[in-house]
C-alpha cells in the first residue's frame, strides 16, 4: 500500500567532478548530454541538473553557446524541470559560473552555500590514463583549491534569481552551509519552500556516515522547520546507500553520473537512466510514489517551463 509521499528524483547528468577519461559512459557532447537527460526523465527523474562541456576536449564549460543546443533539445524532448548549474567548476570565477543562468532564466538553478576545500586529487590513485592534459591538472590542482562561494557571491546569485523568478537547489556540503542558508532566509533573500540538497562524501565537506546524514537532518529541521524540502546526494559509492537511508526518513533523492560513475562495487553505470531506474526501484520498494515534473513544480513552487528564457 502506498503511503502517498511523493519523492522527487533529481538526475545530475554530467558535471565538473568526473572527467571523460574516467568512464566511456559519461556524456560529453551536447547531443549526448541531451539524450542522457531525456532518458533519465523517462526513467523517472522529475528534475535534470545541467552542466555543459566543451565539445573539443570535454572540459567543463559555462559558455552559454554550449548550453543552448542542450536546452533547446530538452525543451522539446521532455517536460522535466531543467536545473542549470551556477557551480560550474571550482576552477571558474563566480562571474563565469553565473553566465548560463543569466542567459536562460531557468525554473531552477543550483547554488553552493559556502566556500570550501574541494579535494578531487585522491582520484589520481584510481585513474592513471587521461586523454586530455586538463583532466590530470584539474585533479592535481585540487590539492590547493578553495571553491569560492562568499556571502557576496551567494547574495549576488540570490538577487539574480529573484529578478528572474528562478528558484534554487541549495547545495549544502557541510553544517555551516545550512547556517549560511538560514542567514539568507532571515534576511529575506531566500524563501520557502527551500530545496536543500545535502551533499555527502566529497573531500572537504561533511562525511558519508549515516550519523553525518542524521546530523544534517537534525540541523536542517531545527533551522528551517517545515519551510524546506530535503534531498540527499551521496558521492561515489555512497550514492545508493545514502539515498536509501535518506528516503526512508523523509528525503528526496539525487543521482546521476555527475555524482557517481558507479552502479555497484567495481561496476560502472551504463547511463544516468540506469541510476534513476535503480533508485526508483528502491523508492517503490519502500512504498513511495515517484513525483512527476509537474508535481515537483508544485512542491517547489516553480514558475513553470513556459516562463524560462530558452
Amino acid at each position: 500500500m502506498a503511503n502517498n509521499r511523493k519523492v522527487i528524483i533529481t538526475c545530475a547528468v554530467t558535471g565538473a567532478i568526473h572527467t571523460p577519461s574516467m568512464s566511456p559512459h559519461l556524456p560529453v557532447s551536447a547531443g549526448e548530454i541531451a539524450e542522457a537527460a531525456i532518458s533519465a526523465a523517462e526513467a523517472g527523474a522529475a528534475i535534470v541538473h545541467m552542466h555543459a562541456r566543451d565539445p573539443e576536449d570535454g572540459s567543463p564549460s559555462q559558455n552559454p553557446e554550449h548550453f543552448a543546443p542542450i536546452l533547446q533539445e530538452l525543451k522539446s524532448g521532455t517536460d522535466a524541470v531543467i536545473n542549470i548549474t551556477t557551480g560550474g567548476s571550482p576552477h571558474m570565477s563566480v562571474e563565469e559560473r553565473m553566465r548560463p543562468v543569466i542567459e536562460f532564466k531557468p525554473e531552477l538553478a543550483s547554488l553552493n552555500m559556502g566556500s570550501m576545500n574541494f579535494g578531487l586529487y585522491p582520484m589520481l590513485d584510481r585513474f592513471e590514463e587521461f586523454g586530455h592534459q586538463w583532466e590530470r591538472e584539474a585533479l592535481e590542482n585540487s590539492r590547493d583549491l578553495v571553491f569560492k562561494n562568499t556571502f557576496a557571491d551567494i547574495e549576488a546569485i540570490l538577487r539574480l534569481g529573484a529578478a528572474n523568478s528562478t528558484r534554487f537547489e541549495f547545495e549544502c556540503y557541510d553544517i555551516s552551509h545550512l547556517n549560511n542558508l538560514a542567514h539568507f532566509q532571515a534576511r529575506g533573500l531566500a524563501s520557502g519552500p527551500l530545496f536543500v540538497q545535502s551533499v555527502f562524501g566529497l573531500l572537504g565537506g561533511i562525511g558519508a556516515h549515516p550519523e553525518d546524514l542524521m546530523h544534517m537532518r537534525r540541523t536542517a529541521d531545527r533551522l528551517f522547520g517545515d519551510s524546506y524540502l530535503w534531498s540527499i546526494l551521496g558521492a561515489g559509492r555512497n550514492q545508493m546507500p545514502l539515498a536509501t537511508i535518506g528516503s526512508a526518513i523523509g528525503s528526496h533523492v539525487r543521482v546521476g553520473l555527475e555524482d557517481s560513475l558507479w552502479i555497484g562495487p567495481g561496476k560502472l553505470a551504463q547511463s544516468n537512466a540506469e541510476q534513476v531506474s535503480r533508485v526508483r526501484t528502491i523508492l517503490e520498494a519502500l512504498n513511495y510514489e515517484i513525483a512527476t515534473p509537474d508535481e515537483a513544480r508544485e512542491m517547489l513552487q516553480l514558475k513553470g517551463r513556459e516562463n524560462v528564457g530558452f
